[in-house]
Order: C-alpha cells, then sequence, then structure tokens
C-alpha cells in the first residue's frame, strides 16, 4: 500500500503567549512546551490512527483558542470569590499584539489587557451603568475637566470646588493621583521630594523592606510560590526593583489610578530585564481600591506600601483588608508622613473642620495614631515597631 507522508510541524506557546510554528529539526534546541501538530500519516482507514488524529486536532484547537486558569490569590473584591481569567490567543506570529482579559468571578465580570493591568475596580456591568447616566455630574465633561485641571489649583480650593461641583465624588486624596500629568512627573521629580521628609531613598527603602521580607519569604515551601504585594504602586518604583530581585515567585504592583499604571507598564515594556521571558518572577499590574482589596484571605506573603498610607480616603478599612489578605506570619511594611511635614499646607488648606476625604492627605499627628490604626485593623500591638527618619518620614513593621 502506497504511504503518504506528511510533513512533521510542532507549535510552541512561547512565555509571552505567542504562537509560533517551527520544524521539527529545530524543536531540539528549543525549551518550551512544544505540541506536535501532524505526525506521519497514512493512507490507511486504521480507525485508531484516525481517533489519533482527531485527538491531535482538539488539542490544536485547545491551544490556539482562548485559554482559562483559576488565579490563586486574586478575587471578586465585592465577594471574594475566587476569579477566572481567560486570556484570548494573538494572531498567529503576533507577539507584540495586547491580549484581552476576560475576569469572572461567580458573581461579577471586569476586564483587563496584557498592555496593561486587570481591572478588578468595579466590575463591568457598573461601568456600563455609569457611562449610560448622562446625568451623573461626577461623569460630566466639566467633573472631568475639573479633575484633570486639580494639580493646577491652589490646595485650600481642592475640597471645596469638589464638593460643590461634582456632588462629593472627586476625593482630593485619592484622585489626584489619576491625573495623568502627576502620573508622568511622579518619577521625574515628585517623588524626589521626599527626601526633605527624611525618606531614604526608592533603592534603601527597597532594601529595608525586602530585609524585613526575607525571613517570611524563606519559610515558603518550594512548591508554593512566595507573593509580594506592592500597594499603592504609582509608576512602578518599588514594584520593578522587587521584581528585578528574583527573590519572589510573583509580585503584584496595585493601584487605584489607571493613570499610574499605564505609566508602571509602560516602564516595565521598556525595561529590557523586566521584559525578558528569562525573568523568575511573574509580574501583574492591578487596578484596585485598598479599602476592598481584591485578594483572597491569608494569600499574600509580605505588602508593602511606600508613601502611601496618607493618600487612602478610608484608613481603617485599607488596615483591615491588608491584615485579612495577609498570611499567619505575613509582614506589613510601609512608610508616609507624619503630620509635621504638611504643617505649611494644611495651614493655607484651612482644613481644621473638613471632612477627611476632601482633604489633601491624611494627616498622622503621631506615631501613636498609626500604632492604634493598626491595631483597630487586626494587627498584634505587640508586633508592630514604628520609627521615624529624619523630620517626618515614619517607617512601619507589621506582623500577623
Amino acid at each position: 500500500m502506497k504511504k503518504f507522508h506528511a510533513v512533521s510541524l510542532l507549535w510552541m506557546a512561547t512565555l509571552d503567549g505567542a504562537l509560533t510554528f517551527v520544524p521539527h529539526s529545530m524543536s531540539r534546541r528549543m525549551n518550551p512546551l512544544v505540541v506536535v501538530l501532524g505526525a506521519e500519516s497514512t493512507a490507511s482507514t486504521d480507525s485508531t490512527k484516525a481517533d489519533a488524529l482527531k485527538t491531535q486536532k482538539r488539542k490544536l484547537l485547545e491551544l490556539i483558542g482562548p485559554r482559562t486558569y483559576k488565579d490563586p490569590v486574586l478575587a471578586d473584591p465585592i465577594t471574594k470569590e475566587g476569579i477566572e481569567i481567560t486570556a484570548s490567543k494573538p494572531a498567529l506570529g503576533s507577539s507584540n499584539t495586547p491580549v484581552p482579559f476576560q475576569i469572572r468571578s461567580p458573581s461579577n465580570t471586569f476586564r483587563g489587557s496584557s498592555d496593561t493591568y486587570l481591572d478588578l475596580l468595579e466590575p463591568v456591568e457598573k461601568e456600563s451603568n455609569k457611562k449610560d447616566n448622562s446625568f451623573s455630574s461626577s461623569s460630566s465633561p466639566f467633573s472631568a475637566l475639573l479633575q484633570q485641571a486639580i494639580p493646577y489649583i491652589p490646595p485650600n480650593l481642592r475640597g471645596r470646588l469638589s464638593s460643590t461641583l461634582t456632588d462629593g465624588d472627586f476625593i482630593p486624596m485619592r484622585d489626584l493621583f489619576t491625573n495623568p500629568a502627576v502620573s508622568f512627573a511622579y518619577e521625574r521629580g515628585w517623588r524626589q521630594n521626599f527626601a526633605t521628609a527624611g525618606f531614604p531613598g526608592p533603592d534603601t527603602e527597597a532594601q529595608m523592606a525586602m530585609d524585613y521580607f526575607a525571613p517570611v519569604v524563606a519559610r515558603v515551601p518550594d512548591d508554593e510560590q512566595s507573593v509580594v504585594v506592592d500597594m499603592s504602586c504609582a509608576t512602578g518604583l518599588f514594584t520593578r526593583r522587587f521584581a528585578l530581585s528574583e527573590k519572589y515567585g510573583r509580585v503584584l504592583g496595585c493601584d487605584y489610578s489607571p493613570s499610574m499604571l499605564t505609566e508602571a507598564r509602560r516602564r516595565i515594556d521598556t525595561d529590557a530585564k523586566l521584559s525578558s521571558k528569562d525573568l523568575k518572577t511573574s509580574l501583574d499590574l492591578v487596578r484596585l481600591d485598598v479599602g476592598r482589596i481584591p485578594m483572597r484571605n491569608e494569600t499574600v506573603d509580605c505588602l508593602h506600601a511606600g508613601a502611601a498610607m496618607h493618600c487612602w480616603p478610608d484608613l481603617d478599612a485599607a488596615a483591615s483588608e491588608i491584615y485579612r489578605v495577609l498570611k499567619p506570619g505575613g509582614r506589613y511594611f510601609a512608610t508616609t508622613f507624619l503630620s509635621g511635614y504638611f504643617a505649611t499646607m494644611s495651614a493655607m488648606d484651612g482644613q481644621a473642620n473638613t471632612p477627611p476625604s476632601q482633604q489633601a492627605f491624611q494627616y498622622f499627628e503621631s506615631t501613636e495614631t498609626l500604632r492604634e490604626l493598626l491595631v483597630r485593623g487586626g494587627f498584634d500591638r505587640e508586633k508592630i515597631i514604628i520609627e521615624v527618619l529624619g523630620a517626618a518620614c515614619v517607617v512601619i513593621r507589621a506582623e500577623k
């Protein structure tokens, strides 16, 4: 019987999600997962071979089609149920094509993309409802224009304007950082000014945090992945340092601001080491609200919040959520400002009778104020260490 030989091809799934067809002769020099598409076949009507061919075709379609996995850490921010992330495959050979993500919990649907971030702030349905409400003052063009202009409005007028013109929907300490101009300036002078308050600088602070995290990470079993969260990551100043250290299995850079996360993604993508397929650390960006963290209970080994707590509108909710997501023995490292740093701003703001949600920043009068906050969140008073560097930089170390 005459035999017909098919060309043997293989499909290689690269780490960035691209699909690449390669000749069988090259496969021996390649390390990624390889699945045989075609093999030698004959004109025989043997049912066993026919079934094997059908199976191979089915597997190929599965590989080319959407890919779904259950995230072991991330969760629905509202219900705390686990989520499944479905990633659509890019076109063949399109390694630079953004991959859209559909994120589902049993109760809600969220979205994301490989070239931006996972958006777990609010379900898709709620976003759609907001867009449909054309009479909402918070979604009006004027309100959007006001938010873009906030950095240029005198501090003493910000809270008053937001409460008067946006029905209180604009929260200065939170929404100031959603402005693209602030995101652009953050690592171009803004963050460097913190040195006057006593901040040690990003490299030193990152090392301080990693030193504090080291004993926790060392206890993680070899068959498990250590997880470090960089909360209110802004442009990824510390997220990048944690990932580049390759001390952790997974690093999650989290922020409320889309413009900050967009700038963080840009900086990550232009860093050759972070973009390398050889990077040992998995790195994800997530949009969220720290007062409603979209993570499962006790799934995070360590959490860092650099110069962030003074920008959180609901401090008690944030402290409780951080405690909830940390594993037993997990550690929290944070830096923030004492109110003395904001003395001049506070005086010109005239915010003595202004609700905290309309202030420019949270004002921490003393280290004891911060200690009590963490105790209310669930931390043991005896496991909280707070020190002050320079004039007003507070360094917090707390263990669950």
